[in-house]
C-alpha cells in the first residue's frame, strides 16, 4: 500500500527502541525524512544508521529529554534546522512507576504528569501551527489499552493516558478542518523491554516469577499471545497517511482484543 508521505517530515518521539522504534521503522519504509529522539545517545545513533541502512532515507537524531522545555525546544529546533516543520508528529513516552495508589507520593504524580502529559503538550504545542498553515498535518498519540479499561497496579499511566485522550479528543475537533488530523493508538500487551519491567514487577508483587506474569496478560487476550512493536506500528503509519485524511478523533487498540468493551 502506498501511504502517500514520501519526503514528508516526521518527529519520532522515544525511538531508540520499541513502539517508537518500530514506528520509525514503518515510517522510514514510507520515504519520509525521519526526525528521532530519545534520551541515550549511544542507542539513538545505531538506530539513526540502522534506519538509513535499510530504508535510504534522511534521519536527524537528536539526544534529548523530553519530559522538559528545553529537550523539547532542542529536538524541534533540529528538526526545522535539517528539514523544516514536521509534518507528521508520533508523541511516545516511556511509562511512569507501577504501583498502587499509595505506593506514590506527590512528586511521583508530579513527575509522571511532566512526563506523560507535559512533553506530549509541548511537542504538539510545536508543530500545530505550522501543519494548521500548511493545511496538513498528521498527530498520533501512543496511549494506552488503560485508556477504555484500567490496567491494575498502574494508576499513574491509567491516569495520566486518560488526559492525553481528553485533549487529542477535543483537539482534533479544534483543528479538523485544517487539515489536520488527531488520533491516538492504543498498545496492549507488547513485548518490550518497558513490558519487560512490568513482568518484573508484578512477579515480585505475586511472589512468582515473570514467566508467570506473562501467562497472566496471554490468558486475557482472546488471541492468546502478546503483541509486536511492528503490528502496533503500522496502525500508526496508516493514521499518518494520506490513505487515512478522514479519520480523526479516535483512539484505536492494538490488543489482540484485551479491551472488552463495545467502543
Amino acid at each position: 500500500m502506498n501511504l502517500g508521505i514520501e519526503n514528508r517530515i516526521a518527529l519520532v518521539a522515544a525511538s531508540s527502541r520499541g513502539l517508537g522504534r518500530a514506528v520509525a521503522e514503518e515510517l522510514a519504509a514510507a520515504g519520509t525524512r525521519l526526525v528521532i529522539c530519545a534520551r541515550g545517545e549511544e542507542a539513538l545513533h545505531q538506530a539513526a544508521r540502522e534506519l538509513r541502512e535499510a530504508h535510504g532515507v534522511e534521519v536527524e537524531a537528536v539526544a534529548a529529554d523530553l519530559s522538559w522545555e528545553e529537550g523539547v525546544e532542542k529536538v524541534l529546533q533540529r528538526a526545522r534546522e535539517r528539514f523544516g516543520d514536521p509534518q507528521i508528529l508520533f508523541t511516545n513516552t516511556g511509562g511512569p512507576p507501577s504501583g498502587p495508589f499509595e505506593a506514590h507520593d506527590l512528586a511521583a504524580w508530579q513527575g509522571a504528569v511532566r512526563q506523560n502529559l507535559e512533553s506530549v503538550l509541548l511537542l504538539v504545542q510545536g508543530v500545530l501551527p505550522a501543519m494548521r498553515a500548511a493545511g496538513w498535518g498528521r498527530i498520533v498519540n501512543c496511549t494506552s489499552v488503560a485508556v477504555k479499561q484500567p490496567v491494575d497496579g498502574l494508576i499513574l499511566s491509567n491516569s495520566l493516558r486518560a488526559a492525553v485522550t481528553g485533549m487529542a479528543r477535543t483537539l482534533a475537533n479544534e483543528v479538523a478542518a485544517d487539515g489536520v488530523t488527531v488520533n491516538n493508538v492504543l498498545p496492549g500487551f507488547t513485548r518490550t523491554e518497558r513490558l519487560d519491567d512490568l513482568a518484573r514487577a508484578n512477579a515480585e508483587r505475586a511472589g512468582t516469577t515473570e514467566a508467570d506474569a506473562r501467562k497472566v496478560w496471554e490468558s486475557q487476550i482472546p488471541m492468546g499471545r502478546l503483541g509486536e512493536p511492528d503490528e502496533f506500528a503500522a496502525m500508526v503509519a496508516f493514521l499518518c497517511s494520506q490513505r487515512a485524511a478522514y479519520i480523526t478523533g479516535t483512539s484505536i487498540p492494538v490488543d489482540g482484543g484485551w479491551v472488552k468493551g463495545l467502543l
